[in-house]
């Protein structure tokens, strides 16, 4: 015979200011868990929705960000013409040769800088990442000094308005249009004409090269036609793996950040739960006499306050995960690790973050109220009796 739930949780509610404040301790825990999740979650969706399922990034073998990579015209000329990269229909080989450049703009309302992304692209290159729409404005031209900007540098970045100039290389750079890249890590960068990029960055290769397959299960030949071809020293990548590995340094960082702090505030928390467990439990020396007199078991006794525990611990998982919630109306900008560039990325609450913050929620709970449930266990019924 099981004691009620019912009777469990008015429990809870008779000892309302108690409740709340030991749920609002582990809210807070709950809070910074669940936030540091949806902030990884974040930079996972931006840079891995920056690649696509078909398109193939081939770099320098040995370097692990295209700004370290390097790819010259004759090699470029041969990917470009291997059987498995599809055609258009003009018959034209559907690959960008693309250089990836560094360069500090300041932030807007600040004079702080930041790296930033100028990706130089062939005509082909936006047409490969149907996820990049034109939101204002128009294209750059082919061959000319102008440059279009991610949403993120627009919003972020002084001086990155359509007709305005960047000074850069030497020259001057009219900004013609601004793209919204649907969260993805190109939103963070601005786009140009590559032979125009390579020219005046002086650069004679280029540093990567995207092409789409012509069908999908014909990576593996591709990648093993590259690696063992004596005239290329170059590796291939999909892109969906290639920007999901440019996330690992930063998303190790905030997941060890994230743990610090979380197992921090939740040795705090679980001890403010055991502290209410064991009150509850000292106020209710007659009323667990009485339960265990009635033939509840000790086993009963012990369920029912684990089970107060862990409710006391969703209540507060709830309430942290509301409040956590509400971070998916901001954004978060910093430098990427792997390419110390700026990158901007949002939180993003999944059914995973959701799923793990009740569960560590709940865990806090139980290990605050173990030691006092298995008091009240342990209660002899005549002692409890006496207590009246």
């Amino acid at each position: 015979m099981a004691i009620p739930l019912s009777y469990i949780a008015r429990n809870l509610w008779a000892r309302r200011l108690t409740t709340l404040l030991t749920a609002g301790g582990l809210a807070l825990v709950v809070f910074v868990f669940a936030t540091v999740q949806m902030l990884d979650a974040g930079l996972q969706k931006t840079l891995v929705s920056t690649g696509e399922e078909d398109n193939v990034v081939v770099i320098r073998k040995g370097a692990e960000t295209e700004v370290q990579s390097g790819i010259d015209r004759n090699q470029a000329n041969i990917m470009e013409m291997h059987p498995s990269v599809a055609m258009d229909a003009g018959g034209r080989p559907m690959a960008s040769k693309e250089t990836v450049v560094l360069i500090s703009l300041a932030k807007a309302g600040s004079d702080k800088l930041s790296n930033v992304v100028i990706r130089g692209v062939s005509p082909m290159g936006p047409g490969l990442r149907p996820q990049v729409k034109l939101v204002a404005g128009r294209m750059f031209r082919p061959g000319s000094s102008e440059i279009v900007v991610g949403s993120s540098i627009a919003k972020g970045f002084s001086g990155t308005r359509i007709g305005e100039h960047l000074r850069f290389a030497q020259r001057d750079w009219t900004i013609v249009g601004s793209f919204d890249a649907g969260g993805s890590g190109f939103d963070s960068e601005i786009w140009g004409d590559v032979d125009q990029l390579m020219q005046s960055f002086r650069r004679t290769s280029y540093s990567s090269m995207v092409v789409r397959l012509a069908e999908g299960d014909r990576f593996d030949r591709f990648s093993t036609d590259i690696d063992v071809d004596p005239r290329l020293a170059d590796q291939a990548k999909r892109e969906r793996t290639f920007y999901g590995d440019q996330s690992k340094a930063l998303s190790t960082f905030i997941n060890i950040l994230g743990f610090t702090l979380s197992t921090i505030f939740s040795i705090a928390a679980m001890i403010g739960a055991m502290i209410t467990m064991y009150a509850s439990v000292a106020n209710r020396v007659a009323e667990i006499g009485t339960l265990r007199a009635l033939g509840f078991k000790r086993a009963n006794v012990l369920a029912a306050f684990l089970l107060e525990a862990l409710l006391l611990g969703l209540v507060g998982g709830l309430a942290g995960l509301g409040c956590a919630a509400l971070m998916q109306f901001a954004s978060f900008s910093t430098t990427n690790f792997q390419t110390f560039a700026d990158i901007s990325f949002g939180f993003v609450l999944t059914p995973a973050v959701v799923m793990k913050t009740l569960a560590f929620s709940m865990v806090m709970g139980l290990v605050g109220g173990f030691f006092p449930a298995i008091r009240a266990a342990r209660l002899n019924i005549v002692d409890a009796l006496r207590a009246r």
